[in-house]
């Protein structure tokens, strides 16, 4: 057992004395010594968790002043020596406790009898700093083996050496390292194939990139897509921002105009029920007594001076423009008053000033029709292929709506002087963007031959099946002159482009239609008075009912202008079914045969379509002229027998006109004029 120097163990231990040691003076000579103390401050445990057990031993004697820090450092290494080893050595450390107690003890006595055991209690302090030394040792190198395995494993499991094992060769070590080598192979192989993979993809976005950078068309043509994506979304919120002050817009117009018509409508009716009961009362008043005073009622009589004063100024502006030969039951009569006439001037106005500031702050390559369509001719002109399969063909009058819209608004296609569709700009703009695309010849029958067709059915048609249902008044020559003209452009223009008919276009006719039944049933009104009440040609039962058949007669011309547009079948129901054999035949067979009724009759024959008999086979007239060739029959006799042979000639004519061929020759032979039958020949 080796010895370890008794004055450097001491000096040692003074040293490295913490602050309560400090303040003892230096041991002198003969003094006891205070034993040492294994785990000083000096003496540095192993790495790891071994600081903090060697923290955990007992430090050293200080003497009376440090008994208590002394004795709790005792109790500690107490405590953790049993955990260390529980044989002997624990039994060793009590006592040598229980020695270092009485040492202590014997030094406050007796300092000579600690001098005279110092030799044997070196020993025992040696051996006893030994059996610490190993203690501190092996409880390093647990907590050591503790702290490694704790990171895997809650618990620290002891080898068990009782277990057996089976038995290992060779062979199975060999098969378990060829399956995992095997496992390893595959894996690896895995691993190259994604590799070979990511190198692949890796060289064709390098090359798609360089392909892209060094294609500029590409680039232009994305950002040409771009552009116009962006264009035609702000187009398109630029139009839904607008529709709703377009729709306010129109739908002010339309109410001045119905208000307008609806006062003429009404105005004529209330005349007509007015003049009418005044007449029938006149009648009366003629019938029961020929003497006395006829009153009339304030309204009835305002309104008769209202009639006449029109009629008036019409007679004047007929003769200053030289007009002769006008007959009276023939004249619109739309005139208004002056007030009524600048009110509705000033609305009209205010509407208009409206329209103008629909699109003012608007850019022309957002309102302007036909910058809009420039640039979808260059989308078709660049990128064919991707035009067409876009369909843009069919988005164009969608987008136009609301800018057609617009320049609608003023368009009135019951006045004469209305512009002509032809000459408005958006319809010379679709023109030209038709046009240019029938240079491309691979898309000959594309569809943007269509577009013109597509705004025709989807935005004038309507509007003009408005105008046609609520402001057309069918008595009115220039109102349908008028309408017609613009219905033979859209429906003729609409039909080259569509071989189908459409609903609006069926929309359209069916109004037409319905409209003039309308007017025969509720405008046409030919009262029959006694012959002693019209034989004078001044009297108001004369005129009023000479006034009433020719405006039933102005109104059997204005249907059948509508030939070409409507079809035969129903010109002939309604001009001469509902019109001609119910009113007109009938006014007629009621008048005295004479020039007068041979002239009406030749104006209800001007009236007919030529293409009606231009078959020149034909021998015998259409059907629903037979009432009317036997009332010229008749009048044909009567007036044989009389003095107005010449008017003969003319009922002749009339049905040689009127294809009546077979009853125009029995005519002939029956009154044995020969001389008429070259009228019949010639035809």
């Amino acid at each position: 057992m080796a010895h370890r120097p008794k004055r450097t163990f001491r000096q040692r231990a003074a040293d490295s004395s913490d602050s309560d040691g400090a303040e003892e003076s230096p041991a002198e000579p003969g003094a006891p010594r205070e034993l040492p103390v294994p785990g000083s401050a000096e003496e540095e445990p192993p790495s790891g968790g071994g600081r903090a057990q060697v923290a955990g031993l007992p430090h050293r004697v200080r003497g009376p002043r440090g008994r208590g820090r002394v004795w709790a450092s005792s109790r500690r290494a107490t405590k953790a020596a049993p955990r260390a080893d529980e044989g002997s050595e624990s039994r060793t450390l009590d006592v040598s406790t229980d020695e270092e107690d009485k040492i202590h003890h014997s030094s406050e006595i007796s300092r000579n009898e600690e001098t005279s055991e110092e030799s044997q209690e070196d020993e025992k302090q040696d051996t006893w700093e030994q059996q610490q030394m190993r203690k501190a040792v092996k409880i390093i190198e647990e907590r050591d083996i503790d702290l490694s395995c704790g990171n895997g494993s809650s618990k620290v499991k002891k080898f068990d050496t009782s277990i057996s094992f089976p038995p290992v060769n060779l062979e199975i070590i060999k098969k378990q390292l060829n399956t995992r080598l095997t496992l390893l192979q595959e894996t690896h192989r895995s691993h190259l194939r994604e590799y070979e993979k990511y190198v692949q993809d890796v060289k064709s976005s390098k090359s798609t990139i360089q392909n892209l950078e060094s294609s500029s068309n590409q680039a232009l043509n994305c950002k040409f897509y771009k552009s116009m994506k962006i264009y035609v979304e702000n187009l398109i919120d630029c139009l839904n921002e607008k529709i709703i002050n377009i729709q306010e817009i129109e739908s002010s117009m339309h109410a001045l105009l119905l208000k307008q018509a609806m006062t003429f409508m009404k105005r004529r009716q209330d005349e007509l029920k007015h003049e009418s009961t005044y007449l029938q009362q006149l009648s009366r008043k003629d019938e029961t007594s020929t003497s006395g005073n006829f009153s009339v009622d304030e309204k009835t009589q305002w309104i008769l001076e209202e009639i006449e004063s029109r009629r008036t100024k019409r007679r004047q502006a007929r003769v200053l423009s030289g007009n002769c030969n006008h007959q009276e039951g023939t004249s619109s009569d739309d005139e208004l008053p002056s007030a009524e006439m600048i009110d509705f001037q000033k609305s009209q106005g205010d509407i208009l000033q409206k329209q103008k500031k629909v699109f003012e702050e608007v850019q022309d390559d957002f309102c302007n029709i036909q910058n809009i369509l420039l640039k979808f001719q260059q989308w078709r002109e660049k990128f064919p292929d991707s035009y067409y399969e876009a369909f843009i063909s069919l988005c164009i009058p969608k987008l136009l709506n609301p800018l057609i819209r617009v320049q609608l608004i003023d368009w009135n296609p019951l006045k004469l002087e209305s512009t002509g569709l032809k000459e408005m700009p958006w319809f010379k703009s679709v023109e030209e963007f038709m046009d240019s695309s029938v240079e491309d010849s691979k898309k000959e029958s594309s569809s943007d031959k269509k577009v013109l067709s597509a705004i025709i059915n989807k935005t004038i048609i309507p509007r003009l099946t408005d105008f046609v249902e609520f402001l057309w008044d069918p008595l009115s020559t220039s109102q349908t002159t008028s309408l017609i003209t613009h219905c033979r452009v859209i429906l003729e223009e609409h039909s080259t482009c569509e071989n189908e008919v459409s609903k609006s276009r069926q929309d359209l006719l069916k109004s037409i239609v319905s409209r003039m039944k309308k007017a025969v049933e509720d405008d046409v009104f030919i009262p029959l008075y006694p012959k002693s009440a019209v034989e004078n040609k001044t009297s108001p039962h004369s005129k009023f009912q000479e006034r009433q058949f020719w405006s039933g007669l102005k109104l059997f011309r204005n249907i059948l202008l509508w030939n070409g547009l409507l079809t035969d079948d129903t010109l002939q129901e309604l001009g001469l079914g509902k019109l001609l054999n119910r009113y007109l035949i009938i006014a007629l067979l009621n008048a005295t045969p004479g020039p007068d009724v041979v002239k009406k009759c030749n104006q209800v024959a001007a009236c007919l379509p030529e293409k009606w008999f231009e078959n020149s086979a034909m021998r015998t007239s259409i059907p629903q002229l037979e009432n009317f060739i036997q009332f010229l029959l008749q009048s044909a006799h009567k007036l044989s027998r009389s003095e107005f042979r010449d008017e003969v000639e003319e009922i002749i004519l009339i049905l040689v006109k009127i294809k009546a061929l077979n009853q125009a020759e029995s005519f002939i032979g029956e009154h044995h004029l020969d001389h008429l039958k070259s009228l019949i020949k010639e035809d």
